[in-house]
């Protein structure tokens, strides 16, 4: 795909999920195509930049698909099922970072990174993509099926447990600016905004959320549950997960629990997990953290065997990091190139 011309397509561009995934195809291999920016009417008209090129935020309407070899979803959910069908209509590859169609029928969830440790790192050996789009796996399913593949290659693992701090950017700037306004409100003693959380986020830990709350930390856990599932394809243990709203902007922070078949040292452990998108950080550096990773591409990882499991050496925890808006952008962007097999030709003259 290096040396082919695309016309693609972003929808939702002024979102966080949108501006991240701009700026990632503009460092890409398809960084020579044609880009649109396209949005609801609120934000058309917004200046921006694609490929490192200043553009412009154009109306989403019926026709703005045509010519489309590549469509992204990055707005609403609500806006991709608006939208899908007419970028399908039109003979557009698509790929959904909206989690909207992950119920619609053929439609994949897709990491190709886990897909090609599963595959034993044969080239493109990723699921059969005949499909009219593509579902964005889950950054934390992503992260801790690549995890757990790449310990079951080589120290069978036999279960994974992980709780899972979540960060506000993964509701959108909504989510962003209401814990926002509780830190501000708080500390000068003045009421907290609710919509988006009905509870109190800032200073705050909460394995859920209020009645009311449009952030579903429920729903949230049930995809990751279900993308993990699936990237694994019946190959690796359940997963027993815990999802805890954090009090921070940006960034994934896990710690994930892993028993093995047989029994490991660390440096086994970490000699399983390393290659690409892993960046093994030992125990004498700081841990990784959400700052820490922010702005990275690969997965922050540090191993430690735990200290009640005696002589066994078959327990370990594993604390990640990862970027989550730009592990989604990555992701996605590997999806379209895997898309991209079927599409020899661009609509670019």
């Amino acid at each position: 795909m290096t040396n082919r011309e695309y016309r693609i397509g972003i929808v939702g561009a002024s979102s966080l999920a949108g501006k991240e995934l701009s700026e990632e195809l503009g460092a890409s291999s398809l960084a020579a195509s044609d880009f649109v920016l396209l949005d609801e009417e609120d934000a058309a008209g917004q200046v921006t930049t694609a490929a490192d090129e200043v553009a412009f935020i154009q109306r989403l309407e019926a026709s703005s698909f045509e010519r489309m070899d590549f469509v992204f979803f990055a707005g609403g959910s609500a806006v991709t099922k608006r939208h899908w069908q007419q970028a399908r209509r039109a003979g557009a590859s698509i790929v959904d970072l909206t989690y909207a169609l992950e119920e619609q029928k053929d439609v994949l969830v897709l990491a190709p990174w886990v897909a090609e440790v599963a595959a034993g790192k044969t080239p493109h050996n990723v699921p059969d993509l005949n499909t009219p789009a593509v579902v964005v796996a889950h950054p934390v399913a992503v992260m801790l099926a690549l995890i757990a593949e790449r310990l079951q290659v080589k120290l069978a693992l036999t279960s994974v447990a992980a709780t899972v701090m979540e960060p506000a950017s993964e509701y959108g700037r909504e989510a962003m600016d209401e814990l926002h306004q509780q830190t501000v409100n708080l500390l000068s003693f003045q009421t907290l905004p609710r919509e988006q959380y009905d509870a109190q986020v800032s200073f705050n830990l909460l394995p859920e959320l209020g009645e009311a709350a449009k952030v579903k930390l429920g729903v949230t856990e049930q995809r990751i549950r279900r993308h993990y599932g699936g990237l694994s394809n019946g190959r690796l243990p359940g997963l027993a997960l815990q999802l805890v709203q954090a009090p921070v902007f940006h960034g994934y922070v896990l710690s994930m629990l892993v028993q093995l078949g047989k029994a490991a040292t660390v440096s086994e452990v970490e000699a399983a997990l390393a290659g690409d998108h892993i960046d093994l950080v030992s125990a004498e550096s700081d841990p990784p953290s959400n700052l820490s990773a922010a702005g990275q591409e690969d997965i922050m990882v540090r191993v430690r065997k735990d200290s009640g499991d005696g002589d066994e050496g078959t327990r370990f925890w594993i604390w990640l990091a990862a970027d989550n808006l730009k592990l989604t952008a990555l992701n996605a962007i590997a999806c379209a190139t895997e898309l991209g097999r079927l599409r020899p030709l661009g609509k670019v003259q």
